[in-house]
């Protein structure tokens, strides 16, 4: 098993930023390599993935999920083996910190390279970059999801 963390700074709200979090299947406008996601239940995810040339799908399902505080989730079916926390930070009225742990599970050779050679890590510290600028463009949250699991 893998691990990598990684966090941002973000310019708004912490209320803002998990709200937009929430909204899984806005996750291809920041996350490279993800080409859909659908809600399938209120703690249950479809993930339509390509990496590398590799198309991959799975679905993973909320283990918990706190209001403003954290989402954390493991796959479920599928063959990518992961599980995960993101956890929001307060720091101040306008700016936050959204930290994402990942645990993984590279499969094959080309993946136990690609993690080796921090593809991962790198792959996740572009993803929240660009969750910065989409929350910090838009200005205002797609939508939330308030409840708890």
């Amino acid at each position: 098993m893998s691990k990598v963390e990684e966090s941002v700074e973000v310019d708004v709200p912490v209320r803002m930023a998990y709200n937009q979090w929430t909204q899984f299947e806005s996750f291809p406008h920041f996350m490279e390599g993800v080409e859909r996601i659908d809600q399938l239940t209120p703690t249950l995810t479809h993930w339509v993935t390509k990496f590398g040339g590799v198309d991959r799908e799975f679905d993973a399902q909320i283990t918990e999920q706190i209001p403003d505080e954290r989402v954390a989730w493991t796959t479920v079916d599928g063959e990518v083996k992961q599980a995960g926390v993101v956890t929001f930070h307060h720091l101040a009225d306008n700016k936050s910190k959204v930290m994402l742990q990942l645990d993984y599970d590279p499969e094959g050779f080309a993946e136990n390279v690609g993690d080796k050679l921090g593809f991962v890590k790198r792959q996740i510290t572009g993803d929240l970059k660009r969750f910065k600028e989409y929350i910090e463009e838009r200005g205002t949250e797609t939508g939330a999801w308030r409840g708890e699991v």
